[in-house]
């Protein structure tokens, strides 16, 4: 009877702590509003995933850096703008609330389901100046430095911070 008993309370304890658990994503209670949340945005050029989407330029071609962000039609949303855009090395920087330190110093307009954000190299290293060790001068085969970090406004006011991109420079 006693043995019954201990069973039963022990089962009654194991669902009641089964049914106070909450499902995770596992990213963290904010990895929604840092990576798209119901609007998935993607970067619709990007030519690997390094793991982040990863663009290219080349030193030959002039240095162009190119892009393309883009929301699903389906999501019956247009971005409005890229309200804020950094280089940097983490989230920190898009995700300041200050006026300065950005990439670019005014939003850059959308009105469709995809916003495109152009710079070069020169500019790059204009907004982010060479240093050996942290920032080194662009050279075939590698990556830039920083990353680029985008805050982007959709029509109905929704703020997202995109994923990090990548830029590999080819020769």
């Amino acid at each position: 009877m006693t043995s019954n008993i201990k069973r039963s309370i022990q089962i009654l304890s194991l669902v009641a702590i089964l049914a106070g658990c909450s499902k995770q994503n596992g990213f963290g209670p904010n990895y929604d509003a840092y990576n798209g949340g119901a609007v998935p945005v993607t970067v619709t050029n990007a030519t690997d995933y390094r793991p982040d989407p990863t663009v290219t330029t080349s030193l030959a071609g002039g240095g162009a850096i190119q892009i393309i962000l883009a929301i699903p039609a389906s999501s019956k949303h247009t971005i409005k703008e890229i309200t804020k855009v950094a280089a940097s090395s983490s989230y920190a920087a898009i995700q300041s609330t200050g006026s300065t330190g950005f990439y670019t110093t005014g939003p850059i307009a959308g009105g469709s389901t995809t916003v495109t954000f152009n710079t070069t190299i020169a500019d790059y290293f204009v907004n982010k100046p060479v240093n050996a060790t942290s920032n080194p001068a662009a050279k075939k085969d590698t990556e830039l430095s920083f990353r680029f970090y985008f805050l982007l406004t959709l029509d109905d006011g929704t703020v997202i911070v995109t994923t990090p991109v990548r830029v590999f420079v080819l020769a």
